[in-house]
C-alpha cells in the first residue's frame, strides 16, 4: 500500500502526481504476487479478482496477477474426511470406493475421486476450517480499506470500495457449494443436446453446502496441443466451438462459467469440450447483454462512434471523457490489431488498449462487467493457443448474424431513423408559431434571460483566494513598514514580516497551474501506442 501510494505522489502524502514506468509497476506487482501467495486462500482469490479490474490497477499489475493460479497443496485427508462425513455420513457407507489422494487442490476446496453404484464420480470438499480464516481475512481487508482510500483519487476510491464489497460477496458465494451446484445445473441445461460440449452432472444425493459430488469426466488438458494433435482432434474447430460457447453463455443465456483457464477446460477423446469448476460463475442482465451485442457489432463494423456509445451506456467510459481522445485510442487500437487482411483483428488487443486507457484516465469498471471482461480475454488466449490464426471477430460476427442480432440491429436503426424523421417533421410544423410568439415578446420587451455559470474548474474560488491573499498581503506589508519605522527591528516586525512572506508564498502557489481532469491527449499518440505495444 505504501509503495502504491509512493508511486502516485512525489512526497507520499502531498506533492505533484508522480509518473512511474512499466518496469517499476511490474516489480511492485511481482512483490504483491508473492505477498498474496504467502497470505493464503483469501488473498489468492483477491489477487484473481484484482486481475479483472483495470480500473483499479495499472496494466502491468493486471498482467502479473493474471498468471495467479488457484492451486495450493491439499489439506490432510483426515481433516477433509471430517468435513465429508459431517455433511454426508460415513465414507464407507456412502461410497463404493473412495481414493483418499486428492486429484487437485485449490484455496477453498480440493477434489477426490470415488465410485457410486459403479459410476466414477468427482467429489469436491471444502477446505477444513476455512470459514473463520476467510472471515478474519475479510476483516483485515475491510479495516485496511480506509487507509488505502486515503492515498487514491475519488474515482479510484469508488472502484476500490465497490471491489471490497464485490470480493466479500464473491468469495462467500464460492464457498457455498449448493450455489455452485445450482449454477452448474443451469449451464448444463442450456447446452443440453449440443454434442460439442460435456458438462458433468451433479449427484444431488451426495452433495451439500460443503460437498459437491459430480459425474467424473476425464480428458486432455485443452492447452496440451501435442496430445490433441496425437489424437487427431481439429484444434481450429475446437477454438471456434469454445468461443461460440461463451458467446452463447454471455449474450443468450445470461449465466456463464467465469473461470475458463486451461486447468478448468479439457477435451475428451471424441473432441468434446469439458468444463470444470463452476465456483466462479456469473450472471449478465438483459441491459448488459444488449450493450455487449452493440459493442461487438460496432467493432465488427469498425464504427468508432458506436463503440464509444456502447462503452458509455454500459458504464465503462465516463460521459465527460474526451470523445476525440478516446476515438483516437480505439482507432489506433483497431488499426494496430489489424492483420494483413483488413478484417482480421483481435478483440483481446482492443480490450488491452481500452484497459490501459481505463487506468490512465481513470474510469470505473462496473461490477457486473469485470468477470465478462476477464472471460473475454482468457478465452481468446486459449483459442489462440489452439489456433494461432484464430479470428475472434469473424467468429463473433458469424454468431451474431446466425442468431439474428445484426439483422435486428439494422431494423432498430431503420425504426429509430423513421422516428427521428417523424419528430423532425413535427418540430418543423411547431417552430413557426413559437418563433412568432417569441418575437412578439421581444418586441414588447417582456423577455427575461437567466444565466447560470458552471465553474467546473473552480476559477471563481481561485480568484477569490487571490483577492483575499492580495488584500492581506497589502495590509501585512504596510503594517510591517509602519511598525519598523516606529519601533525598529523587534519581534513584532519579525512576526508581521513572516506572515507577509507566508502570504507571498500562498499567492504564488495560487497562480501555479494545476493538472486537473483528463490530461490524456499526449499519452495516446501513435508513436507512444506503438512503443507501449513493443514494451509488452
Amino acid at each position: 500500500m505504501l509503495a502504491y501510494a509512493r508511486d502516485r505522489r512525489r512526497f507520499l502524502l502531498f506533492g505533484r502526481r508522480r509518473r512511474v514506468g512499466p518496469e517499476t509497476h511490474r516489480r511492485r506487482a511481482e512483490v504483491l504476487l508473492e505477498s498474496l501467495l504467502t497470505l493464503g486462500p483469501t488473498f489468492i482469490k483477491l489477487g484473481q479478482l484484482l486481475s479483472t479490474r483495470p480500473d483499479v490497477l495499472p496494466p502491468e499489475y493486471i498482467e502479473v496477477l493474471s498468471a495467479l493460479q488457484d492451486e495450493v497443496p491439499p489439506a490432510e485427508w483426515s481433516d477433509a474426511k471430517t468435513v465429508l462425513e459431517d455433511e454426508l455420513g460415513p465414507v464407507d457407507e456412502r461410497f463404493d470406493e473412495f481414493d483418499t489422494e486428492a486429484i487437485s487442490g485449490a484455496s477453498l476446496g480440493q477434489v477426490y475421486r470415488g465410485r457410486i453404484d459403479g459410476e466414477s464420480v468427482a467429489v469436491k470438499i471444502r477446505r477444513p476450517n476455512v470459514e473463520p480464516l476467510i472471515e478474519a481475512d475479510l476483516r483485515v481487508i475491510r479495516w485496511s480499506m480506509p487507509l488505502l482510500l486515503y492515498f487514491v483519487d475519488d474515482a479510484r476510491s469508488f472502484s476500490l470500495e465497490n471491489l471490497a464489497d464485490e470480493f466479500a460477496k464473491t468469495i462467500r458465494e464460492e464457498m457455498d457449494y449448493s450455489r455452485e451446484a445450482k449454477m452448474l445445473k443451469e449451464i448444463r441445461s442450456n447446452f443440453e443436446g449440443d454434442e460439442r460440449f460435456r458438462i458433468p452432472a451433479v449427484i444431488d444425493s451426495h452433495s451439500g453446502s460443503r460437498v459437491l459430488t459430480m459425474e467424473y469426466v476425464g480428458g486432455t488438458k485443452i492447452n496440451d496441443v501435442a496430445e490433441l494433435d496425437r489424437k487427431g482432434i481439429d484444434r481450429s474447430e475446437l477454438a471456434e466451438a469454445l468461443q461460440r460457447s461463451y458467446l452463447q453463455m454471455i449474450i443468450d443465456d445470461g449465466v456463464f462459467h467465469a473461470d475458463p483457464h486451461p486447468g478448468n477446460l479439457a477435451v475428451t477423446d471424441d473432441g468434446q469440450i469439458v468444463f470444470y469448476d463452476f465456483g466462479m460463475s456469473g450472471r449478465v442482465d438483459d441491459f448488459v447483454q444488449d450493450k455487449i451485442v452493440d459493442f461487438y457489432i460496432a467493432v465488427a463494423n469498425q464504427d468508432i462512434d458506436a463503440i464509444l456509445d456502447s462503452l458509455i451506456e454500459i458504464g465503462t467510459l465516463s460521459p465527460e471523457a474526451d470523445r476525440a481522445v478516446m476515438a483516437e485510442v480505439l482507432e489506433l487500437a483497431i488499426a494496430d490489431a489489424r492483420g494483413e487482411d483488413i478484417e482480421q483483428y483481435r478483440v483481446q488487443q482492443i480490450i488491452g488498449q481500452v484497459e490501459d486507457s481505463i487506468y490512465e484516465f481513470p474510469l470505473r469498471l462496473p461490477k457486473n462487467l469485470a468477470l465478462v471482461l476477464r472471460v473475454a480475454t482468457v478465452v481468446e488466449g486459449v483459442c489462440v493457443t489452439l489456433d494461432q490464426d484464430f479470428d475472434f471477430i469473424t467468429t463473433a460476427t458469424e454468431y451474431l448474424t446466425e442468431q439474428g442480432y445484426r439483422e435486428e440491429s439494422i431494423r432498430q436503426f431503420v425504426s429509430a431513423s423513421g422516428d427521428q424523421l417523424r419528430d423532425t417533421t413535427e418540430s418543423l410544423i411547431r417552430v413557426p408559431p413559437k418563433l412568432e410568439r417569441s418575437l412578439d415578446k421581444l418586441d414588447r420587451e417582456a423577455v427575461t434571460v437567466t444565466i447560470e455559470l458552471e465553474d467546473a474548474h473552480r476559477v471563481f474560488d481561485r480568484l477569490a483566494k487571490r483577492l483575499i491573499y492580495g488584500l492581506l498581503l497589502s495590509v501585512g506589508l504596510i503594517s510591517t513598514a509602519i511598525i519598523y519605522a516606529f519601533r525598529g527591528l523587534d519581534l513584532a516586525v519579525i512576526v508581521s514580516g513572516s506572515l507577509s512572506a507566508l502570504l507571498i508564498v500562498l499567492l504564488f502557489l495560487s497562480f501555479r497551474r494545476r493538472r486537473r481532469g483528463l490530461q490524456a491527449t499526449p499519452q495516446f499518440t501513435r508513436q507512444n501506442l506503438r512503443q507501449r505495444r513493443g514494451d509488452e
